[in-house]
């Protein structure tokens, strides 16, 4: 038995028991993560190992950030849905020049607002609780 299983069999119960708002938070954290990464890829003196590590950890953040985009209910949600969108359409267009252009800019100017946001996500989960109606009330349509 791999040490990586338990952690992957805790991940895996973690995902199936969360709560609508508790998998937003889960997806902002990922994207964080990949972010991380990527910042670390910039830091490779080796350029086949910085290209590699800025490349994957860029469009797996891309792809958390798009997973929260259609995440967004745009009939429910209203101007808050709308306004997501934008950001969400804004953070992708950055990472995806941060990539094409190597630059490490735009990635830490969306790892700062996405920190940001994941934050008050946080706090409004403790304040309002973790039940479903906090992701309902703002606009979010998460299938489980």
């Amino acid at each position: 038995m791999s040490l990586s299983k338990p952690w992957d069999s805790y991940r895996q119960v973690a995902f199936n028991t969360a709560t609508p708002g508790q998998l937003i938070l889960m997806l902002y954290d990922g994207a964080l993560r990949f972010l991380e990464g990527a910042e670390s890829g910039f830091a490779s003196n080796d350029p086949l190992e910085r290209i590699a590590t800025v490349n994957n950890n860029l469009l797996r953040a891309q792809a958390v950030i798009r997973e929260l985009n259609y995440s967004l209910n745009m009939q429910k949600g209203g101007e808050f849905s709308e306004h997501m969108r934008r950001l969400y359409d804004y953070f992708d267009r950055r990472l995806q020049e941060s990539n094409l252009n190597k630059d490490s800019e735009g990635v830490g100017e969306v790892k700062r607002l996405l920190g940001h946001i994941r934050d008050a996500w946080e706090e409004m989960l403790r304040t309002a609780g973790q039940g479903s109606q906090v992701s309902q009330s703002a606009g979010l349509s998460i299938k489980g």
